[in-house]
């Protein structure tokens, strides 16, 4: 039998199923280099446009710290709560920094497979101590795309730093003949300047990277015919399941129709191979309704729990074989069965009101059954 984990039968896209699954262990794309391209364009874009302040800032900062009297320099106390205040604002003043390149960090993934935290990514997994599989991972595609992106980073960082060393190269040379305090900030712009034309390099690289990566995962979750019918199975059921599930509703809802027989007005039979059980109650019901039918077996059924709760039987075939056809358990007759089924109601009302002598002299109604409603769910077509 073949493997199901050979890549050569792994013909068929991820399921949403699967990569919802792979998305809970943590197994979604994610690019290194799209990361490292914004801490780099962030940080050096803070540097080149907030360097000047930042200089400011500590060199305020060095100035109130060089600047104390004999006796706070004797005083152990009083130096200790400078050292923590000076601490204290260079933290205030790296912070906007830190909080750009931090935010880089963070928000750069979510460009490519979005927020998730899962706690299976920290479980240890022995598979990477396998030397086998490290081999595999080194010398695979894997292996072979970092190795591409690395000559690539290469390559284009190294061209962008020759590019800017000619484009510069007459800046650089005349900082020897300016003033050392201009001359240090001018060399610190020129050298923010050049590393934020390298990092946007490395925008090419990542654009390379990240549906390089989204194209690794997505062959890793692929699937086999087999286990998308297997998961087919477990998400919509299998099939032995929904038939044994379908037979038990049918069960449950037999018992509860054969329950409601007891509170009928009448069933009216065939008189062996239908039965169907009525109610009428003017104060809730605009037509008559069906609380069971049943054909054959069931039919028997429905009679004799009928006479164990003294529910009066009504032999009328076709009406019978009509109203199993037209209408549902729980459903109102039909408009064409009102004129039938209130001469079987009259009919066992006047019974019931009379006494016995009387009523055996009563006449049996011959019910009248619209002929359109007679033609379709009649079979038989025969006159009572």
């Amino acid at each position: 039998m073949a493997n199901d984990d050979s890549d050569a039968e792994k013909t068929e896209q991820p399921t949403a199923k699967r990569l919802q699954d792979a998305r809970e262990r943590g197994q979604v794309a994610r690019s290194k280099e799209l990361g490292s391209a914004a801490v780099m364009i962030v940080g050096s874009s803070a540097l080149l446009f907030g360097g000047g302040s930042l200089a400011r800032g500590f060199g305020r900062l060095l100035s109130g710290g060089l600047s104390f009297d004999r006796g706070a320099l004797l005083d152990g106390a009083t130096m200790g709560r400078a050292l923590g205040g000076t601490a204290v604002d260079a933290i205030v003043i790296l912070l906007p920094f830190f909080a750009a390149v931090v935010a880089a960090a963070v928000l750069a993934p979510l460009g490519l497979g979005g927020w998730v935290f899962s706690a299976e990514a920290f479980a240890p997994d022995l598979n990477r101590l396998n030397p086998v599989t490290g081999f595999g991972r080194l010398f695979g595609l894997s292996g072979l795309s970092e190795l591409v992106k690395a000559l690539l980073k290469f390559v284009v960082v190294g061209s962008i730093a020759v590019w800017i060393g000619l484009w510069l190269a007459r800046d650089a040379i005349s900082l020897g003949a300016m003033p050392v305090i201009p001359g240090m900030g001018r060399a610190v712009h020129l050298l923010t300047l050049a590393m934020l034309l390298m990092s946007l390099g490395l925008v090419l690289v990542a654009a390379v990277d990240a549906p390089l990566q989204w194209w690794f995962v997505r062959r890793q979750l692929k699937m086999t015919r087999d286990e998308v019918r297997e998961e087919f199975k477990e998400t919509d059921g299998r099939p032995e399941v929904k038939a044994r599930i379908r037979e038990m509703q049918r069960k449950m809802s037999k018992r509860r129709m054969m329950q409601n027989v007891a509170s009928a007005d009448v069933v009216v039979t065939n008189p062996t191979h239908y039965a169907v059980a009525l109610k009428y109650d003017a104060a809730k019901m605009k037509a008559p309704r069906v609380l069971a039918k049943g054909r054959d077996l069931v039919a028997v059924e429905i009679r004799r729990r009928a006479e164990e709760a003294r529910v009066p039987l009504f032999e009328a075939p076709a009406l019978a074989r009509v109203l199993y056809g037209s209408t549902d358990i729980g459903r109102e007759i039909p408009a064409g069965l009102y004129l039938a089924v209130a001469q079987v109601l009259s009919y066992l009302y006047q019974i019931k009101t009379l006494s016995a002598q009387r009523a055996a002299r009563l006449k049996r109604p011959s019910v009248e059954i619209d002929p359109a409603l007679r033609a379709k769910y009649d079979r038989f077509g025969v006159a009572e």
